[in-house]
């Protein structure tokens, strides 16, 4: 190599070397370049298959679990105006401050109740135009099998509106509307078996929307028409743009829902799972501790007790003890970070009005906060209204990327077919 050492000047002929090792550097870059392009076609090639096969197995299973997730997003207003007879009353111009009290209102409908039904949860009014929503098991046949029952009472005079079958012990097209969606949203009316099928398949539909982002994802870096849709497109093409936009749009919603749908489906595995990294708190019944000489809350005092102790909360539902170790228990929905909403659940002891045990979606280990986040993020509740209206387009959203997914299939595959017999007609005329 010729150099001027006293100028420090390369020569042309060191210049010409030099440029042909940074040639050679160059293409030995693209090559490595170009292998790794193909590697990741060839593994994309692979989670599309992935991707296709659990689309067209499971997909018009995740269309009925979409679709009557969406409608149970409002089932509490959407069975109100069904049966307005049972759910709504008149109410005053005092409202809430005019009901009744708690107690006489729960023994209204234990009174309506046959023999050994039990109590199990209360829905409390979302507005002063709404009944008391009580939910019971009622008495047990030989087979050990019960009906759920309703008894909607009236506020304002702790009188009865009316009772009905949620849920038959044996006939699903005895459910009412909203119970009969709940089944087939929970478990296809398939009973344990069902929950356990849709929970693994919340599991499979997590691996489809993964698989889906990995496909998405654009390796040019074509981040435009990634996101959006090609303009003047062909009807193949805007197909393709509104099943990858589309599920673009809604992976956190999808998975968020989808997760916290397995830990309902598998409770005892996804507790598992997230203990692994953070410990978790099973929920267990915390007995009330009598005390001889002290009689019972009453329920309403009950109530006043949990209003004192959180009074920015709203109360979501709540359960009355139906033994003398029993205890209150109340659900709230509780604000937290000034825009979200969780769900915070607490035992109070019916003698002494102590907090027995809670679990609070803001306080806890991370496990457990995790868990208490699960159903606010499935129900939409986490973002108040705009989450809930989230959650319902995502299971509409389930339908047309279902639809489109088939549609696009449908269209490679007539396109293979048709360059198939092209390419026998050719071989055909070519001997």
């Amino acid at each position: 190599m010729n150099i001027d050492h006293s100028s420090g000047r390369v020569s042309w002929s060191a210049k010409r070397l030099l440029g042909r090792f940074s040639g050679a550097e160059m293409q030995r870059q693209a090559n490595r370049d170009a292998s790794h392009h193909a590697s990741l076609l060839a593994r994309r090639k692979c989670w599309l298959k992935v991707h296709l096969y659990l689309g067209l197995w499971l997909g018009a299973i995740l269309v009925v679990i979409g679709l009557t997730g969406s409608v149970l997003v409002f089932w509490q207003e959407i069975d109100a105006w069904l049966n307005p007879d049972l759910a709504q009353v008149e109410a005053p111009a005092a409202g809430a401050a005019a009901y009744r009290p708690l107690d006489e209102i729960v023994s209204a409908a234990q009174a309506a109740m046959p023999p050994g039904a039990k109590s199990s949860y209360i829905y409390y009014p979302r507005h002063p135009g709404l009944a008391f929503w009580f939910f019971y098991d009622g008495p047990k046949d030989a087979a050990d099998k019960s009906d759920t029952l309703n008894v909607f009472v009236d506020p304002y005079t702790a009188q009865v509106i009316g009772t009905r079958i949620w849920y038959h012990a044996y006939n699903p097209l005895r459910h009412c509307f909203m119970g009969f969606m709940f089944k087939l949203h929970y478990a296809l009316l398939l009973g344990y078996v069902g929950a356990a099928l849709v929970g693994f398949l919340g599991v499979f539909m997590l691996v489809s929307v993964l698989t889906g982002l990995i496909l998405w994802w654009p390796l040019t870096g074509k981040w435009r028409q990634a996101l959006t849709f090609k303009p003047r497109a062909s009807q193949e093409r805007f197909n393709y743009d509104l099943h990858k936009t589309f599920g673009f749009y809604f992976l956190l919603v999808f998975v968020a829902v989808f997760v916290s749908g397995v830990s309902f489906n598998l409770p005892d595995q996804f507790r598992w799972l997230v203990e692994r990294f953070s410990p978790v708190v099973k929920a267990q019944p915390l007995p009330s501790k009598p005390a001889l000489g002290r009689p019972p809350l009453s329920a309403n005092a009950a109530l006043e007790r949990v209003r004192q102790y959180f009074p920015d909360q709203r109360l979501y539902w709540f359960s009355v003890p139906t033994t003398a170790q029993g205890s209150y228990e109340f659900t709230l929905q509780q604000p937290a970070a000034r825009i979200f909403t969780g769900r915070h659940q607490l035992a109070l002891d019916q003698y002494s009005g102590e907090i027995l045990g809670e679990f609070s979606p803001t306080s806890g280990s991370g496990g457990q906060m995790f868990m208490q986040w699960q159903w606010s993020l499935h129900s939409g509740h986490a973002l108040g209204m705009p989450g809930r209206l989230l959650v319902l387009a995502s299971g509409l959203a389930c339908l047309l990327l279902y639809v489109t997914g088939l549609i696009r299939w449908l269209q490679k595959r007539q396109a293979a077919h048709k360059k198939q017999s092209i390419r026998t007609s050719f071989e055909a005329r070519s001997i």
